[in-house]
């Protein structure tokens, strides 16, 4: 049996071997943090993904140790393999970084500023690369573009303006079915995700597409405009299934489970498909073996909760007092009584599909 070949890379002055075959991007994510390049349409588990986005962007300034030359031009680090004595910059290249920016603009140049009634907001790759590595302002001054809706089936809540074209749900489902599903169809800007003939999505495991968008364009409409993530307490659970692992996380308020997703690595992909009857039937506390808090990063604003405990056995209680020297807090008004869309006796994880105004005037004398 023969050796694994091993290859010398240095990525931003930091040195790892890695075998051969290994993309910069994968060696760069084994070294962690800052000094990997951020992804918006590479996923390890997708196969022909990367590629699209261009946001993983790298210089080579040395390409190996047989031929030192730098590459001439930024290249993309999800398709470009190491070499031996290979060195790279990634943060600490200028061109990198301005180049960067110049990608982050390019792709919020027709996005939607609808953030504050996005359901992906608080976990949406793309806001966290415009905060990190965007500019202020844009210099766009034209009409956004627009598409028609297009209804993909009673789960799935397609939103074509936020779509980014990184192709990753059409790989995921063409790799998890046994037929092409959906697909890009026209091209340059007037490219869209569709099903051409107004097909729903209706495979088994066609849910899964909402775990792969980087972006808000995919959505699950169970869980639409019914609470926003960083309110919610991730919990790993399972359950015996027998179409999937059946191994989720619930997201849960209280007793209620307001959405299953499946569980996600450090890098927000997938570590086992979950079938359709465990993300959008399966939305009681009792259907799940809860097994504890998922590990979400500190940076993130889901880990501002600090909602490692029990979740799904107790009610959450006021802590104001607790952290104010026993003070009560003191309020301008209780919102229970203006407001229409707060009324304690409805539960929004129950409601059958997108709350909206209708499921509170019914409740009206």
């Amino acid at each position: 049996m023969s050796e694994i070949q091993l290859f010398k890379v240095t990525i931003d002055n930091i040195t790892i071997e890695v075998p051969a075959g290994t993309s910069i991007l994968q060696a760069a994510r084994q070294i962690g943090g800052d000094v990997a390049p951020p992804a918006m349409c590479f996923y390890s588990k997708l196969e022909g993904s990367g590629g699209k986005c261009r946001t993983c962007l790298v210089e080579v300034s040395k390409g190996s140790e047989k031929d030192p030359r730098p590459m001439p031009k930024l290249v993309a680090s999800c398709r470009t393999t190491v070499m031996d004595g290979m060195e790279v910059k990634n943060i600490t290249s200028p061109k990198v970084v301005d180049a960067r920016a110049g990608i982050v603009e390019f792709l919020l140049l027709n996005h939607p500023l609808d953030c504050p009634v996005c359901d992906q907001a608080g976990e949406c790759h793309l806001q966290d690369l415009s905060f990190e590595h965007g500019k202020a302002g844009t210099r766009y001054e034209f009409q956004r573009r627009t598409f028609p809706k297009h209804d993909l089936g009673k789960y799935i809540q397609l939103h074509m303006t936020r779509c980014i074209l990184c192709y990753r749900c059409v790989f995921t489902a063409d790799q998890l079915t046994n037929k092409r599903e959906h697909g890009i169809l026209d091209r340059g800007d007037h490219s869209e995700i569709a099903t051409f003939i107004e097909k729903n999505l209706d495979n088994d495991f066609i849910g899964n597409v909402i775990d792969v968008c980087p972006v808000g364009a995919l959505t699950d409409k169970t869980f639409r405009f019914k609470n926003r993530v960083w309110f919610l307490k991730p919990m790993d659970a399972h359950r015996n299934c027998p179409t999937c692992s059946g191994k989720v996380t619930l997201w849960n308020r209280g007793e209620e489970v307001f959405r299953v997703t499946a569980r996600k690595d450090q890098w927000g992909e997938v570590e086992d498909w979950i079938c359709n009857d465990c993300r959008f039937e399966k939305k009681q506390s009792s259907d799940w073996v809860i097994e504890g808090p998922r590990l979400i990063d500190r940076h993130s604003v889901i880990a501002q909760g600090h909602y490692a405990g029990t979740v799904g056995t107790h009610i959450p209680t006021e802590t104001f007092k607790a952290v104010h020297a026993g003070r009560d807090p003191k309020l301008l008004m209780d919102i229970h009584s203006v407001s229409e869309v707060n009324q304690t006796d409805i539960e929004l994880s129950l409601i059958n599909g997108p709350a909206h105004s209708n499921n509170f005037n019914s409740n009206k004398d």
